[in-house]
């Protein structure tokens, strides 16, 4: 069993995170796809794939951890809800926090030499695996990612509601029964081997995630030790609300979505929940980065985007407004 010790200052710290990030939940969904074939809330999923995964997974499929093992892709990749973000911190890890991470996960498939170099900060062998993700990303996760934001969403949104209506302890008590238990100032998690962690002020990050079985795991920034660990928990544990999740059936919500924005922005509007440049934007788009810059300009003023500068490019990111708006259309479906 796991027990993570609180103090008082923990618990003032203690956050909801919007997401693990879309890698991370790549990368689970690669495991929950390997291994897990009976498990219930993610039938819909596999059916919904297009066939089998194509040569460019194959990297990230050898660094598929044994049994009891895990790689910690939050670590790697960060939990920017931006799969390009997530890449650029993936490509720029410290090489410690990467040989630290590949040693503690046993990873028998793996092609020594590349993990060697991969540990030793060789650009090229880390593309390989930034590409490799990117293409199991867009596979996996990206057909299903707006609808998983909206899930995610409501998840912190009823977390929001439960710390308002009864404080952080009653968050801890309801976070994943039965496999979590919270008696004051200790959570424990699971069963097996005791293992006592104490936060020591640090605070604690939830990190909702729909691919994920069983339960709660507990992550550390190996490269802060001062940095708040971070508790990835699982969210899609209602057969009904997976069903509903992985519906591809939603013809009518896209249509009416489209007769109220118009095609291109409301294609726009779902690439973005992902977060995005304008350049990305266009490319995804098939238009010249001034028509996408314009597209972008209509839903930031609808409010259903913001944008921000991150060096020289801008970031586009869907709003709350915007994402309940895709969510309500895609239930209309």
């Amino acid at each position: 069993m796991l027990r993570i010790h609180f103090t008082a200052t923990d618990l003032a710290r203690a956050r909801v995170a919007p997401t693990a990030g879309p890698l991370a939940e790549t990368f689970q969904s690669l495991q929950i796809l390997s291994r897990c074939r009976n498990s219930l809330p993610f039938r819909a999923w596999r059916r919904s794939l297009a066939g089998p995964l194509g040569e460019g997974s194959r990297p990230l499929r050898s660094l598929l951890p044994a049994p009891g093992s895990g790689l910690d892709l939050i670590a790697l990749a960060g939990m920017d809800p931006s799969v390009e973000a997530g890449l650029d911190t993936l490509l720029g890890v410290a090489d410690h926090t990467m040989r630290v991470e590949l040693e503690i996960a046993r990873l028998p498939g793996a092609d020594r030499g590349w993990l060697a170099a991969l540990i030793s900060g060789d650009l090229p062998a880390r593309r390989v695996l930034a590409d490799s993700l990117d293409a199991t990303h867009r596979a996996l996760v990206l057909p299903h990612w707006s609808r998983m934001r909206g899930h995610l969403d409501s998840y912190r949104a009823d977390c929001a509601r439960t710390v308002m209506d009864g404080g952080i302890e009653r968050l801890l008590e309801s976070l994943c029964p039965p496999h979590t238990r919270w008696s004051a100032p200790v959570l424990e998690i699971g069963r097996g081997p005791e293992v006592d962690v104490h936060l020591e002020g640090r605070g604690l990050v939830v990190a909702p995630m729909v691919f994920m079985t069983g339960h709660p795991q507990l992550f550390f920034d190996v490269g802060d030790e001062g940095a708040a660990p971070i508790l990835t928990v699982p969210t899609l544990r209602d057969p009904l609300a997976a069903a509903a999740l992985w519906d591809a059936d939603r013809e009518a919500g896209d249509a009416s979505l489209a007769a109220l924005l118009g095609r291109t922005r409301a294609a726009a509007l779902d690439i973005v929940t992902e977060s995005c440049s304008t350049t990305e934007l266009a490319r995804r788009l098939n238009v010249s980065a001034a028509a996408a810059s314009q597209h972008a300009t209509v839903l930031r003023n609808a409010n259903l985007i913001t944008t921000r500068r991150r060096g020289g490019a801008v970031l586009h990111t869907i709003t709350p407004l915007g994402a309940d708006l895709l969510s309500r259309a895609h239930a209309v479906g």
